[in-house]
């Protein structure tokens, strides 16, 4: 059964890769570029448009303020990529904003830095494909009409391309992106050329219109609001550019040099790429109107319902290259596509970030290993089911999605740029030499004036945008806060409560004791559990007794052997060697093999286990567990056995049942008194548990 459900998973995403071709995966700048930066990139096709939606409110007269905006976009844009560049330089491990200010700032500070990443990769995906299923549907009927359909297929498919792993869906990416950034700056090259050295007039299909204003004579304070509102969907461009500092380890050696150059690079075609299509539409007369139907004119009628207003980039490539051109299908048609692509920021980011915060116990375990293809799979299919979640609520609306966007990126800036500062002063506490204390300075001041202006920036984009939409944004950061909180304290809780003591301390509870049981334990962690799962093997008086363990993390394995010769446990440790980081295979292979040495032995399997007490602490511990116990259980010859350790938690569970029964929760007896136990601070001791199973019921590492 399992064979006939792994050929769809290999048809879709390919063979399983080794842990050893790690390396392989690494990327290349000039495919980094547009895997990392596709979201910044391709948001020059939607965010000149959003500053001539908002202008309009106060009618044609006040496009002139757009150049103005522009240039304070391009000087906030090389501001934070200036910044950026000393993040990726002092932090190059990949926990980009979020390491940042957990180190300088507090693991709270952290934490609200990686609620923010979380909701805006999340509305990277939902607004990228909405925007992109609206350009395309301006061409095709159909999609216009299934929007939602057409979203979620464009969603589930770029799921599968980054489940095939980075680097493939690297290589499908670059093509797209390279043809719609070379169309945008052949069309500004070309705009320039026609119409200041060849004089000819560039005419949008859209500069015989007129736009009605909204609110007419707009001065002093409401203007200002206007102009920074219109300021703050400009800055749409920016979403992203912190993606890079978070995939640092994704990039080829060296490292750090090459992820600051894609950035560099990055910021200079954006900033281009955006300018020029804000002049050129200038130039074109491009009229644009919150609601076109009602207030955009043609010959002093309202255009109706049945009107179609193109995106931007759309009427100028239409004034540049002509309608139906060559050119402007080549160009119209890679905009919908690299808007569907620049997706693939979030698909990037949002799983790695993820991976961290499990490592540091903020998220369910299972989203820090990577998966058959060396991606963070777990993550990645996370990221598509909340992006279709939101697309499914909104409609797929771009409008409105879009008043969701930025607040979160803008809030991880801040944080971040705030933490480097700290982060220079303390190396300028201790470091002597002239010639680093300047390049200190140096750094320290970019990533000031980068705190400051990116905090001003959000205080805008807070007071603009609050009241359309960006409070479900922030609503989207305190769940995620409040949530991450409660797995770490949860799993902070099960570490001292399972903590052993140090080796010269006598633990009465769980002091190994010589019998003759003979068994296989799976471990993970050395911890209580783990103990009293070898304890019990003994007392069953088999022939021998060895205790297994799978190598799914190189580091964790030399952890864990260090610390059991340490304690000096008589038990043999095995170590199983996972290249591909499966952990139920190869424990199903070794126990086969044991019985095809010596068919006439029983095995006796033995899985540590915890016992909960809530149904949401099921989802955290005790997965592997059961696929183990799954395919076990159907193996002849082949005995398996729980051993339940109780958590402090599952005396709620034993209540509840106790009010229609008298109840004795399974390892009840062995567990003994919880006041008995000898409490230990958090972090002290290693937390235990089926280890190979280990990723399954014994310890936070479920």
């Amino acid at each position: 059964m399992s064979k006939l459900t792994d050929v769809p998973k290999r048809l879709l995403i390919g063979r399983a890769l080794r842990s050893d071709r790690l390396g392989e995966t690494l990327l290349p700048k000039r495919i980094a570029l547009p895997v990392f930066a596709s979201d910044p990139l391709s948001s020059v096709a939607y965010a000149p448009g959003e500053v001539l939606l908002v202008l309009s409110v106060a009618g044609v007269s006040a496009y002139h303020f757009s150049p103005w905006i522009a240039a304070a976009v391009v000087v906030l844009m090389f501001t934070v990529v200036a910044s950026y560049r000393q993040n990726v330089h002092a932090y190059p491990s990949g926990g980009g904003d979020y390491e940042v200010a957990t180190t300088n700032l507090g693991p709270r500070a952290g934490l609200t830095v990686a609620s923010a990443l979380l909701v805006d990769y999340v509305m990277t995906v939902a607004v990228s494909v909405s925007s992109g299923v609206e350009n395309l549907g301006s061409a095709i009927p159909f999609v216009v009409e299934h929007k939602v359909l057409c979203a979620l297929v464009v969603v589930f498919l770029l799921t599968v391309m980054n489940l095939r792993g980075v680097r493939e869906s690297g290589k499908l990416f670059a093509i797209p992106t390279y043809i719609f950034v070379g169309g945008v700056f052949l069309m500004i090259v070309w705009g320039i050329v026609r119409g200041v050295f060849m004089g000819h007039d560039l005419s949008a299909p859209t500069a015989d219109y007129t736009v009605k204003a909204e609110h007419k004579g707009i001065a002093g304070f409401a203007l200002v609001f206007l102009l920074l509102r219109a300021f703050s969907s400009g800055c749409a461009a920016l979403t992203g550019v912190e993606a890079i500092s978070n995939g640092v380890p994704a990039f080829r050696k060296p490292k750090s040099k090459n992820a600051a150059s894609t950035l560099a690079l990055m910021g200079l075609l954006a900033v281009t790429m955006f300018c020029g299509i804000i002049g050129l539409a200038m130039a074109s007369h491009v009229r644009m109107a919150e609601n076109p139907a009602v207030d955009l004119l043609h010959h002093g009628v309202p255009v109706g319902g049945g009107f179609v207003q193109d995106p931007v980039i759309t009427q100028v490539a239409s004034a540049v290259f002509g309608n139906g051109t060559f050119f402007f299908v080549v160009l119209a048609a890679a905009t919908a596509l690299v808007l569907f692509l620049a997706a693939n920021t979030a698909y990037n980011g949002f799983p790695l970030l993820g991976s961290i915060l499990a490592q540091d116990r903020y998220l369910p375990r299972q989203l820090h290993t990577r998966g058959d293809r060396l991606a963070f799979s777990n993550g990645i299919v996370l990221l598509a089911g909340a992006a279709a979640l939101l697309l499914a609520v909104y409609g797929a609306d771009s409008t409105r999605l879009i008043q969701l966007y930025i607040v979160g990126v803008f809030v991880s800036f801040t944080l971040s740029q705030t933490g480097m500062v700290r982060h220079w002063n303390r190396l300028l506490a201790t470091e002597r030499d002239e010639t680093a204390r300047r390049r200190m300075h140096r750094s320290r001041a970019i990533n000031a004036f980068g705190a400051v202006l990116t905090g001003i920036v959000l205080v805008v984009v807070l007071i603009t945008k609050f009241t359309h939409g960006a409070w479900v944004a922030v609503l989207g950061m305190v769940i995620f806060y409040g949530v991450m909180t409660a797995i770490r304290k949860h799993y902070d809780r099960v570490t001292e409560e399972i903590a052993l003591p140090p080796p010269d301390v006598e633990d009465t509870e769980d002091v190994l004791r010589p019998s003759r049981v003979h068994s296989v334990v799976l471990v993970s962690r050395l911890g209580r559990p783990t103990i009293r799962a070898l304890s019990y093997a003994r007392l069953m008086r088999a022939d021998s007794i060895e205790a297994l363990t799978v190598g799914v993390d190189p580091t964790e394995t030399k952890a864990l052997r260090a610390e059991w010769e340490q304690r000096g446990i008589e038990v043999p440790l095995k170590i199983l060697d996972s290249p591909y980081r499966e952990v139920t295979r190869p424990v199903i292979e070794y126990v086969k093999r044991l019985r095809k040495e010596n068919p006439r032995d029983i095995v006796s399997v033995i899985i540590p286990e915890y016992v909960v007490g809530h149904w949401y602490e099921h989802l955290l511990h005790n997965q592997s567990a059961l696929r183990l116990k799954g395919r076990l259980l159907f193996s002849p010859g082949v005995m398996v056995t729980s051993v339940p350790y109780q958590l402090e938690s599952s005396e709620a569970a034993k209540r509840r049942v106790r009010r229609r029964q008298n109840w004795s929760a399974p390892g009840a007896v062995r567990r003994g008194p919880v006041e008995r136990r000898t409490k230990e601070p958090a972090g002290t001791g290693s937390a235990g548990g089926s280890g190979a199973a280990g990723r399954s019921g014994g310890g936070p590492k479920d």
